[in-house]
């Protein structure tokens, strides 16, 4: 297992540095001149071309990637320009509200997703089988932004449940319950599509199994389905729905970028949506780079726990790198 455990970090290795290839890049490459942000729209060329050379940006690309690595290996991911902060001390409490948000999420969608996926799975073609499964049709290609719209509608202005913007209520919240509340609705929002995937996955993998020779013949033996299902079927279909879970866990971290904005949640996705608007090249950076290294520990936690259910994984490891 720690032969495995060391091979999958070796692996990550050239992967971060893609990623921070492609991220740098992408970054500079935007449309629109940070010094215009920064000067305003009737400063003239002389005054831009002084704050370009004095941030670094008149360099070669190559130049200011291999400066920005230097200070990234050291804990240093910059300034922001607009908020004249450090860059780490602006996007790590944000990426705390995140992985609340994230992980509130997740929570949401395995339990209900594992929960339909497997009634779906034994009742299959049955009524609750065929209306779940349209159900998680229709959620999973829904785009989130316009389920969160409707969301706020409905339980919002309408129903004047819940609240629709914010962490806390700035009057006179604070406290679990004033975050409980604001979390509720964002957290369905980013929810649904994840959980109709989970949902369909569990099915999948669960039908797959109990259609194995050895599941058959445990009822011809008169084994009730409850246990059949815990005991035989389970355990064998949980590394594609690890890895699925894992997946969505990632597109979480990542993909809120509009539940924040529509919402106001203070996540890293409201942020970097800020630092693209203002053109904040640090910020975006530091953002998008934190974003993918959580993305990256978590397919590597998966990649640990599947080899941990099922052998079989790392001996094909193993032989592959033989």
């Amino acid at each position: 297992m720690l032969r495995f455990i060391v091979g999958r970090l070796i692996t990550i290795l050239p992967v971060l540095f893609g990623v921070s290839v492609v991220i740098f890049i992408l970054a500079h490459l935007a449309p629109g001149d940070v010094t215009t942000v920064l000067t305003g729209p009737f400063a003239t060329e002389a005054t831009r071309e002084v704050l370009r050379q004095a941030l670094g940006l008149d360099r070669p690309l190559p130049v200011q990637y291999i400066k920005w690595l230097e200070h990234i290996l050291q804990g240093d991911f910059g300034k922001s320009i607009a908020n004249r902060r450090e860059v780490i001390e602006l996007i790590l409490p944000k990426f705390l509200n995140t992985a609340i948000l994230a992980l509130v999420s997740a929570f949401f969608a395995y339990v209900v997703g594992f929960f339909v996926g497997m009634f779906a799975a034994a009742r299959a073609h049955s009524f609750f089988d065929r209306i779940s499964m349209s159900v998680t049709l229709i959620l999973g290609n829904t785009p989130p932004y316009w389920l969160g719209l409707l969301i706020v509608l409905l339980f919002s202005l309408n129903w004047r449940l819940l609240p629709a913007t914010g962490m806390v209520n700035m009057i006179d919240g604070g406290g679990p319950v004033d975050v409980i509340r604001h979390l509720v609705l964002p957290a369905l929002t980013t929810a649904a599509a994840p959980a109709a995937i989970v949902a369909r996955m569990v099915r999948a993998s669960m039908l797959e199994i109990l259609s194995q020779n050895y599941v058959k013949v445990a009822r011809a033996k008169g084994i009730p389905r409850r246990k059949i299902l815990r005991r035989h079927a389970l355990r064998n279909a949980l590394p594609p729905i690890v890895t699925i879970c894992g997946l969505q866990l990632g597109y979480l971290l990542g993909g809120v970028l509009f539940v924040e904005v529509i919402f106001a949640w203070p996540g890293i996705g409201n942020q970097l949506w800020q630092g693209i608007i203002a053109r904040d090249i640090p910020t975006i950076q530091g953002a998008t780079l934190l974003v993918a290294l959580a993305f990256i520990f978590v397919n590597f936690s998966v990649d640990v726990i599947n080899a941990f259910l099922d052998p079989k994984i790392r001996l094909s490891e193993g032989v592959r790198r033989q």
